[in-house]
This record gives C-alpha cells, structure tokens and sequence, in this order.
C-alpha cells in the first residue's frame, strides 16, 4: 500500500496525536530526559506515543529531513544494481550511499540512502517504479531522516 502524506491543522487533529507531538518536543528540547516522564507531564499514555511517534512531524522538520533509506531485493544479475541507480538518478534522486550484500539463492539485497530535496515526483512514485524494474523483487522505505 502506498504511503499518503497530508498537511492537517493542528485543531482537527486527534488529541493523542497533538500530545505525541508535545512529548517530541520536549524530548529533542532536553527539557525531559525520558519518554515516560514526557508523556505523563503532557497526559498521554506512552503506548498512545509509540503508535504515532513515527507518524507526525513538523512540517519545517519535514523539510530538513530529506534523505530516505531504501531497502531493495535485487535479483543476482550483471546491471540491476546499474539499472536501480538510473532510475533514482532519472526521479531527481542523489544516492548517497549503497550497502550489497553478497547474492544468497541468486539474490542479494541492496541498502542506499537517497537525498531527495529535487526528486520530480513523490517518494511512492518512485518506489512503484522501482518495484516494477525487471529483477527487483521487494522494495521497502526502511528510514527518513
């Protein structure tokens, strides 16, 4: 299923979700020094939190935070690591880094960190288009930061 961003105001958000937000805060302020101590200063379960800890940021933050990790699973074939780094380059993609492992059963797994300030499309785009690359077998968003 394909990931779906939405810019939403702050006042028609869940209450557990502006709260998971006030106990990030604190936390990258240093003005707490433990999730629980954060979340019962601001009045939110700490299971509340790690569901949707991965799920806000600030908008700002967003726009700083733009390098991904993607996982592939590559067939074991001369060219297909070539062909992948095409496409991220053609999508306005930088690779930053790249981590193969050794081919096991005629696939190896591949790692790259993509900076993806000028990519001409959304990031699910560009992972569909990866996932439909003949010999690529699973693609997975694995990090953002």
């Amino acid at each position: 299923m394909k990931e779906r961003y939405y810019l939403v105001r702050e006042d028609i958000l869940p209450e557990a979700v502006v709260k998971t937000m006030q106990v990030k805060q604190l936390l990258a302020t240093g003005e707490v020094k433990t999730v629980h101590e954060a979340a019962e200063r601001v009045g939110l379960s700490r299971s509340a939190f790690y569901k949707y800890k991965d799920g806000i940021h600030l908008v700002n933050q967003l726009e700083k935070e733009r390098i991904v990790t993607i996982s592939i699973d590559l067939e074991h074939e001369s060219g297909m690591l070539s062909q992948v780094l095409s496409l991220v380059a053609a999508c306005g993609g930088n690779v930053l880094t790249i981590h193969q492992s050794l081919p096991l059963q005629g696939r190896a797994n591949v790692v790259i960190s993509v900076e993806i300030s000028h990519i001409t499309e959304e990031i699910g785009e560009m992972l569909d288009q990866l996932e439909n690359l003949q010999g690529v077998k699973r693609t997975r968003l694995i990090g953002q930061g």
